[in-house]
């Protein structure tokens, strides 16, 4: 059932790579939070209940709840348009996604440890991989927020890759670099609109000292 959640996960990351509105990709955001939630229910059942806790709280709460509507309140601050104003065509960027996830598999499949899940892990690595890559081929610096929280989502599973087991420290790291990113990123993105009407990273170019 875990891959089948992964599998779906996957296809998250094709949609993100073609998606047009920022609302858009908040919604896949959401999405990934409650498949990791379903994930790590089935996966962690034999973790202690405390940390299984934790986990769920982080993932329901924070991930598909607080986070969502703090970027969704963000757009609608600072008039941000609603378009993601991709560099590269969303049909280029959808190659290059299918490109990254296909070759994670690709890879994931020569790796041989007996406590590794090579598809935990291939699903991991893809979703960096797609990160970085909407991080470089947006224009919007929300948008660049929104990867990098994809690209958490990918340390979150690569973290389940490794068995069953995941500390409490481990999950409160995770929740600390979520909260610390998104604050001062937050602050980061007001401040721009209150300088620029758009927040292009093109406009970035502007500034001096």
């Amino acid at each position: 059932m875990t891959h089948v959640l992964l599998v779906v996960f996957s296809m998250t990351l094709l949609y993100i790579g073609i998606a047009n509105r920022l609302f858009t990709y908040i919604n896949i955001l959401i999405l990934q939070g409650v498949i990791l939630s379903g994930v790590a229910s089935i996966q962690l059942h034999d973790m202690n209940w405390g940390n299984l806790a934790f986990v769920l709280l982080e993932t329901i709460i924070f991930k598909t709840l607080l986070i969502p509507m703090f970027l969704k309140n963000i757009i609608r601050r600072n008039g941000i348009t609603r378009e993601a104003e991709p560099f590269v065509p969303n049909f280029v960027s959808l190659i290059i996604i299918t490109l990254m996830i296909v070759g994670s598999f690709l890879g994931a499949s020569t790796i041989s440890m007996g406590n590794l899940d090579t598809v935990f892990f291939a699903v991991a690595v893809s979703t960096v991989f797609v990160g970085l890559f909407i991080i470089i081929s947006r224009k919007k610096i929300v948008t660049h927020v929104i990867a990098y929280l994809v690209i958490e989502n990918g340390i979150f599973i690569l973290s389940l890759a490794v068995g069953n087991e995941m500390p409490m420290l481990v999950n409160s790291g995770i929740l600390l670099d979520i909260f610390v990113s998104i604050l001062v990123l937050g602050i980061f993105v007001n401040k721009i609109g209150d300088v620029f009407k758009e927040s292009d990273v093109e406009q970035l170019n502007q500034l001096r000292d």
